[in-house]
């Protein structure tokens, strides 16, 4: 059968977005209690029931959310511009050698905005 499964982290943040035209409000330096969802997916055999151990993907999880979590994210090598699309990617590369499985990470930076990342 096939299955997607999702692992939900969180981590607090503050950032600036250098690209955004002086005077925007996102130019400021200001925070966001982000949320993240790692999706793996893949056909679970029949005999076993399951894809993947939850337990295994939020060890995965753990480093990445330890380097994001009350930092400022513009201070990490490769979010220089963190916008919601590169903290997606980089959680993705950084998580994918972990999770062979991963398809898939989505990135709220707020209640209402979300970005979708594939890889």
């Amino acid at each position: 059968m096939h299955v997607r499964l999702v692992k939900t982290f969180t981590f607090e943040a503050a950032h600036w977005l250098p690209t955004f035209p002086d005077g925007h409000k996102c130019r400021r330096m200001h925070g966001h209690s982000f949320k993240v969802d790692v999706i793996v997916e893949g056909d679970a055999p029949e005999s076993d029931g399951y894809l993947m151990d939850y337990g295994d993907i939020k060890q995965a999880i753990a480093p990445v959310e330890r380097e994001l979590d009350h930092h400022l994210l513009n201070e990490i090598e490769g979010l220089e511009n963190p916008t919601s699309e590169m903290i997606a990617r980089w959680i993705y590369d950084r998580l994918r050698p972990a999770l062979p499985l991963l398809s898939e990470i989505i990135v709220y930076e707020t209640c209402t905005s979300r970005c979708h990342y594939c890889g």
